[in-house]
């Protein structure tokens, strides 16, 4: 009787324990993208149409029982440009519904003759990162470089000054490094998708970003509450490249920023 008893205390403890640490996780408000969102891009290296790039939130799902967005992040090159060097890049993120957090990441990269796979579950519960790699320690709410981005889009930079910058911290390959995103001020661009007001942001990456050389990147966000990428400008190896909006549908709202 009294193993039963010790037992079934032993039991209540756990459950509670796991219902403290459920109530522990952050909850954030998220009025920039929903299910269903997907936005098209050209990628362009000089004037030439090189690829086509696609971000989309195609469902929901359960992971360690949380509901996470789905999102998916593909770089294709287009087949004429296929033989100068061929790209077919994918990431995937597991995004918290409500922390806004990762739960796992895959990066799988093909480009000219470099290939690599790599994937990372968040226990953010017992603060580790599992990857194929090993097992590594990571701090709360952890990032990866696609969860981040999607992250910063609910923030509020009403209030921001050119220079000032939001940190956060990005797990790669076996280690945690700090990413600051840097508030350059605004501008108004056009592209295929329309002209828009925008935000100018820099987010300082150190490792794991969306090319396998690493190199300066400038992201242009509607200047409304989506938030929505309209441009991006990064330097790699090969030069410089800018990803620039043609479609997008599944929107969390109305663009304000599209004049």
């Amino acid at each position: 009787m009294k193993n039963k008893i010790r037992s079934l205390l032993l039991n209540l403890l756990f459950i509670s324990a796991a219902i403290g640490q459920e109530s522990e996780f952050r909850k954030l408000e998220n009025n920039a993208f929903v299910v269903g969102e997907k936005l098209t891009f050209d990628v362009k290296y000089g004037f030439v149409t090189a690829g086509i790039a696609e971000m989309a939130i195609p469902k929901i799902k359960k992971i360690s029982g949380r509901d996470v967005y789905n999102i998916t992040f593909k770089v294709n090159t287009v087949p004429s440009f296929d033989i100068f060097y061929k790209v077919r890049d994918r990431y995937e993120t597991y995004l918290d519904f409500e922390g806004l957090f990762p739960w796992r990441f895959e990066q799988h990269i093909r480009e000219g003759g470099y290939s690599r796979d790599f994937s990372a579950f968040f226990d953010q519960r017992r603060g580790v990162a599992k990857t194929t790699e090993g097992s590594y320690e990571i701090p709360e709410n952890v990032n990866d470089i696609v969860s981040a981005f999607y992250l910063v889009r609910t923030y509020d930079f009403t209030n921001l000054k050119p220079g000032d910058r939001f940190h956060l911290e990005n797990f790669y390959k076996d280690k945690v490094y700090p990413l600051d995103v840097v508030y350059l001020g605004k501008e108004t661009i056009s592209v295929d998708a329309g002209e828009f007001d925008c935000i100018i942001v820099e987010p300082l990456v150190e490792e794991g970003g969306l090319f396998k050389s690493e190199g300066n990147i400038i992201v242009w966000l509607s200047d409304d509450e989506l938030k929505i990428p309209v441009k991006v400008k990064t330097k790699v190896v090969i030069g410089s490249i800018d990803a620039e909006l043609t479609a997008y549908e599944g929107l969390a709202g109305k663009l304000t920023s599209k004049k």
